[in-house]
């Protein structure tokens, strides 16, 4: 797709003015714009920002009928000095190809992608609020558009990216199930694919521990029920007596951005850290003797979710949440380098400046 131009057509007037930042749901309200671009006879063409709008697909797209869906989850913040930034755009960008390639759809080429998202943040930069904990929430997703019935690999498709809002994805503490009956992901699956299949799955079991007055689920592998994986949509980490214990990422654990960042972060503290399988009989072990188990989960909506509750075969443990929890240091000093306040030593935080891949609005 060399020379080819990211199309503006955007609105006469941006509508942030009019939006209630004081009270809001997460992801029901989308910003002015929106990046298209589709995917025909083997190449990208047809890039454009335009005005948001509702889509319009056949019956027959092939997304609707076989799973051919991918998407990623990343942020942009208004800095205290007033700059914009993009958290870990690379990464990203990285991640959400390594998805596609699972599920066998193409690469969204690095111009389209990053020179597409950094444009249209730029254009929404209204919708950034420089408020303590707020961010622009920034969806790049891809479906397979193929107007045909048929098991195989579609030939078209469409990546788009949306924008929304976005405080805090949690207002508390969870009460979670570890689930040993029900399997999100196992091993030769697509687990560490970003797809829609995996969230479908997942409801389910979830629906069920809500039922029971839980928030989340803890999921566990699916050979055994006896090592924890995942938990809701998040990674899982525990600080355990000051060790910080996490499960390895691989086929069915997703490589989080917020994980890798913390890990880094906690490896510069100082601290104790173990990539490792985590066991349900050590973590029982560690509540059953009296060690501090600090339990949470970690993504890029949640950031840092403390567990209060962790009900384990009908018993209920309760992690440490006080104050000067660890896990609440991590928090901080990340909140710290993606807001500017603290220097980003790492190269994490993207400031985006307009053209930065080309010149007059095409990508080289």
């Amino acid at each position: 797709m060399s020379g080819m131009e990211i199309k503006m057509q955007t609105k006469s007037q941006n509508t942030a003015d009019q939006f209630n930042f004081d009270q809001f749901q997460f992801g029901v309200k989308a910003t002015d714009h929106i990046l298209v671009a589709r995917y025909r006879e083997g190449e990208w063409q047809s890039a454009a920002i335009q005005p948001f709008e509702h889509l319009s697909i056949s019956p027959l797209a092939m997304c609707l009928h076989y799973g051919q869906t991918v998407f990623e989850g990343l942020k942009a913040y208004k800095q205290v000095n007033g700059e914009l930034s993009i958290f870990r755009l690379d990464r990203h960008y990285e991640r959400m190809n390594e998805s596609l390639q699972r599920m066998a759809m193409p690469n969204v080429p690095e111009e389209l992608f990053k020179d597409g998202i950094i444009k249209l943040v730029e254009l929404e930069k209204e919708w950034i609020s420089d408020r303590e904990g707020y961010s622009l929430y920034i969806r790049p997703f891809m479906i397979a558009t193929e107007e045909r019935l048929g098991v195989s690999i579609s030939k078209e498709y469409l990546f788009m990216v949306v924008c929304t809002p976005m405080a805090a994805y949690y207002a508390k503490p969870l009460k979670v199930k570890v689930e040993r009956q029900y399997t999100r992901a196992a091993k030769g699956g697509v687990g560490a694919a970003k797809n829609g299949g995996n969230y479908g799955a997942a409801y389910y079991p979830a629906n069920l521990a809500q039922q029971e007055g839980f928030d989340q689920v803890i999921w566990t592998d699916a050979e055994t029920h006896n090592y924890v994986e995942e938990s809701g949509t998040m990674n899982l980490m525990f600080i355990v007596d000051g060790v910080l214990l996490t499960p390895p990422t691989g086929e069915t654990i997703l490589s989080g951005v917020t994980r890798d960042s913390l890990i880094q972060i906690a490896k510069d503290f100082g601290w104790q850290v173990e990539v490792r399988p985590i066991s349900l009989d050590e973590i029982k072990q560690a509540f059953d003797i009296g060690k501090k188990v600090e339990a949470f989960g970690v993504g890029t909506a949640a950031v840092v979710a403390p567990f209060e509750l962790i009900q384990l075969d009908k018993v209920n443990y309760q992690p440490y949440v006080g104050d000067d929890a660890q896990m609440y240091q991590l928090k901080q000093k990340l909140t710290a380098i993606r807001s500017g306040a603290e220097e980003d030593t790492y190269g994490w935080s993207f400031k985006p400046i307009t053209n930065c891949y080309s010149d007059a609005g095409k990508m080289s």
